[in-house]
């Protein structure tokens, strides 16, 4: 699968239809890296309804719902587009982003389990040295699941949701510049003591490291990232 261009599967009949189109629609739009120079953020509406295996109507109904959520951006005799937000926007949203997975880190070392906990160490235990550098793609992919993971054990429903909105932005962020410079060893480092601070039940580190780990991709993007 290609990350640069939507990976959209046929979807069969069923009472459901528009809810599948939708959903599924919007599950491609959020796995693609949309920030990737080479992302093909035009959407052809023809070519949706023949991967899918529909019609345009209910398509055109799914596209209608996505714009007003903001995900695509509808724009009358001109097309659709997937929508990419300015680096200050994205900037923003890391703010935010730390601010949250800082609290989800606080509330892991008061709520999570020790299984839980160590199921960190065993996500990133594949990848050090080298493994890394000939493994960039599927680090990545473990990277963002390790953010996801520490979002889910906080087992605090709304911080989740409060996520979900900034959730494509920043992971296509993460997975944009996960292999520049050297952020995927740092990432590696950040994560160990991570997981350290959590295991060690001491919520003030823990929260501290969360939030820095973050804000140092807000300090990267914010010099060598260029998306305006």
């Amino acid at each position: 699968m290609s990350n640069l261009q939507l990976d959209i599967q046929p979807i069969g009949d069923g009472f459901s239809l528009k809810s599948k189109i939708y959903e599924s629609l919007k599950a491609a739009i959020m796995d693609m890296n949309i920030y990737d120079s080479d992302a093909e953020l035009r959407l052809d509406e023809r070519r949706l309804s023949e991967q899918f295996g529909i019609s345009r109507t209910p398509l055109r109904e799914a596209l209608a719902r996505l714009d007003q959520e903001g995900l695509v951006n509808i724009v009358p005799r001109r097309g659709i587009y997937i929508v990419r937000n300015s680096k200050a926007e994205i900037l923003e949203m890391i703010t935010v982003w730390a601010a949250l997975e800082g609290m989800a880190a606080r509330l892991i070392t008061q709520n999570a389990s020790d299984v839980e906990i160590a199921s960190l160490r065993a996500l990133c235990s594949t990848f050090d040295g080298e493994a890394v550098k000939a493994r960039i793609d599927e680090y990545s992919d473990t990277n963002i699941k390790f953010h996801q993971a520490i979002l889910r054990m906080s087992k605090c429903d709304l911080l989740n949701s409060l996520t979900q909105d900034l959730f494509m932005h920043v992971r296509a962020i993460r997975a944009r510049t996960i292999s520049e410079k050297d952020r995927a060893d740092r990432s590696i480092v950040d994560h160990m003591h991570i997981i350290e601070a959590l295991e060690a039940r001491d919520t003030e580190m823990a929260e501290r490291l969360v939030r820095e780990h973050t804000l140092n991709l807000k300090a990267h993007v914010e010099r060598y990232v260029d998306m305006d």
